[in-house]
C-alpha cells in the first residue's frame, strides 16, 4: 500500500500549472538551511493532499536536496556514505558518460548549476502568473530571514501557446506515455504496459525485482523517497525549423520530417498507426495515441524510424528488461514562445524536466548512456537521439524508405545542456527529519 500522505506530490500528481519557478539554493551555515526545510514543510503538499484539493489549489510545492545539501544540513556522514555513488558524485563528475561533453560540457552551465553549493531546490508550480508572483514574494521574505541560505539561480516556467494541451517548443504534443504505478489508483492507458511495482520509483517498496533491497540509510529519512535527475535543455527553435525547410522542401514534407524525427506526429498521433497522414484527434486521445508496439507492427521502422526519439527512450517490445527502465517525467517549458514564422530572436527557450526514479544508474543513466548517445542503437551506426543526443555535427539521420531509404548527414543540434544535477525527494517524514537535525 503506497504511503500517501507521505510522499511528495510530484510523484503521482500531474497539476493544472501554466507557469511556475525553480529556485536554486545554497545553505551557507546548517541553522539557517535548517530554517528553510522548517519554514517549507507546510508549504509541500503530499500525493493524498494533491489529488484531493487539485481543483481548489493555486500552487504546488516539491522540495530537495543534493548530497552536498544532505551533508550541509547535518546528516551523520555514515548515512551519507550508503547513498548510492552516482548522487555521491552528483552529475557533472558523471558528464562524460552522460554525454554532456562540447558546448553541453559543465563548463558552459548556467545558474550555478555545476557548483558544488548548489544544496536544494525549490520546485514552485502555480495556476497562473499572480499566484506565482505572491509565491515567489513570499520565498524572497523566507530567504531574507534565513541569513545561511543563499539564493544561486532561479528558472521562470512558462507554458507555451496554445494552452488548452502540454507541448514543448518545437510544437511537439506532451505527456503522452509515463509508466503507472501499483497502489496509485491510476489506469494504464491502452499500450502502456502493466502497472509497475512501486519501488521501481519510490525507495523502500517492492521493485520488478523483489523486495527492497540495499536502502541508503536512514529509514525515518529515506522511506518514500526517490531521486531526481534534472535536465535544462535549450531547444534551438530557429535552428530546427530552418532544419524542417532546408529538408522537408514543403509544408507537408516539414511536417512528415519533424514526425520522423520524434516518431509522432507534432499532434501527438503515433507514427505506427498513422505512417502518411496526421490524425490530430487521435493525437487528443489517450485511448488510442499510445496503442502501439514496434516488433509486429514496424519492425524495421518504415513507420518510426530506429533512431528516432520515441523509439529510443521507449523501445517498447523491442528491448528486454523494460519493467526496470521505466521512468517518471516532470516539469515544463521556460522562456517565450517564438511565433510560426518569426526569426530567431536569440532568446533562450527550451524545457526544464525531471526524470524521477529509484536508480539512477539503472533507469536514467542507463539511458542517456545506451539509448540517447549510443551511435550504434539498433545497429544504426552513426546516430544519436535527434533531439535529446549530444551532437557536433558529424552524426546523421537515417529514414528507412522504398526503394531507397533516405539518409541525412550532419544532424545539428536542435537541443544544448544548460544544466542539470541529482537530487534526493525526500517523503514528508524525510523533510521533518532534516529539520529535526541536531535538535
Amino acid at each position: 500500500m503506497l504511503e500517501l500522505d507521505d510522499i511528495q506530490h510530484i510523484l503521482l500528481t500531474r497539476t493544472p500549472a501554466l507557469t511556475g519557478q525553480y529556485e536554486f539554493v545554497s545553505f551557507r551555515d546548517q541553522a539557517g538551511g535548517k530554517a528553510w526545510v522548517t519554514a517549507l514543510l507546510d508549504k509541500v503538499q503530499s500525493a493524498a493532499e494533491a489529488e484531493s484539493s487539485v481543483a481548489a489549489s493555486k500552487r504546488w510545492v516539491t522540495v530537495a536536496f543534493t548530497w552536498n545539501g544532505l551533508r550541509a544540513l547535518g546528516v551523520d556522514e555514515g548515512f551519507l556514505a550508503t547513498f548510492p555513488e552516482e548522487f555521491k558524485q552528483g552529475m557533472v563528475a558523471r558528464a562524460e558518460m552522460l554525454g554532456d561533453t562540447g558546448v553541453n560540457h559543465p563548463g558552459n552551465w548556467v545558474g550555478g548549476l555545476a557548483s558544488p553549493d548548489l544544496h536544494a531546490i525549490a520546485i514552485l508550480f502555480a495556476r497562473d502568473a499572480p499566484e506565482r508572483e505572491r509565491c515567489l514574494s513570499e520565498h524572497q521574505k523566507l530567504l531574507a530571514e534565513c541569513p545561511g541560505v543563499e539564493l544561486l539561480s532561479s528558472l521562470d516556467l512558462e507554458a507555451t501557446p496554445p494552452f488548452d494541451y502540454a507541448h514543448d517548443h518545437f510544437g511537439y504534443r506532451d505527456r503522452l506515455s509515463q509508466p503507472v504505478m501499483e497502489g496509485s489508483g491510476e489506469q494504464p492507458t491502452p499500450g502502456s504496459g502493466a502497472p509497475l511495482k512501486p519501488g521501481e520509483f519510490i525507495l523502500g517498496y517492492p521493485d520488478e525485482n523483489g523486495p527492497p533491497a540495499g536502502l541508503p540509510q536512514p529509514p525515518g529519512l529515506v522511506r518514500n523517497g526517490t531521486y531526481m535527475a534534472y535536465r535544462r535543455l535549450e531547444e534551438h527553435v530557429g535552428k530546427f525549423r530552418d532544419f524542417l525547410r532546408e529538408h522537408g522542401k514543403t509544408p507537408e514534407g516539414e511536417e512528415l520530417l519533424a514526425a520522423k524525427l520524434m516518431g509522432r506526429w507534432r499532434s501527438g498521433a503515433p507514427l505506427v498507426q498513422n505512417p502518411d497522414k496526421d490524425d490530430p484527434a487521435m493525437g487528443a486521445d489517450p485511448q488510442r495515441n499510445n496503442d502501439f508496439n514496434y516488433k509486429q507492427q514496424d519492425p524495421l521502422g518504415y513507420a518510426v524510424p530506429l533512431g528516432s526519439h520515441i523509439r529510443r527512450m521507449n523501445p517498447r517490445d523491442t528491448a528486454a528488461n523494460m519493467n526496470r527502465r521505466r521512468m517518471i517525467r516532470r516539469g515544463g517549458t521556460y522562456g517565450s514562445h517564438l511565433p510560426e514564422g518569426t526569426p530567431d530572436d536569440g532568446v533562450e527557450r527550451g524545457i526544464a524536466a525531471f526524470v524521477i526514479c529509484a536508480s539512477l544508474v539503472r533507469q536514467f543513466e542507463f539511458a542517456q548512456n545506451v539509448w540517447v548517445n549510443d551511435r550504434n542503437f539498433h545497429e544504426l551506426g552513426n546516430e544519436r537521439d535527434p533531439f535529446v543526443g549530444s551532437h557536433d555535427g558529424t552524426f546523421e539521420y537515417k529514414i528507412p524508405k522504398r526503394p531507397v531509404r533516405k539518409t541525412i548527414k550532419g544532424l545539428p543540434a536542435f537541443t544544448t545542456c544548460r544544466g542539470g544535477e541529482y537530487f534526493f525527494l525526500p517523503g514528508l517524514k524525510g523533510l521533518r527529519h532534516l529539520a529535526a537535525l541536531g535538535s
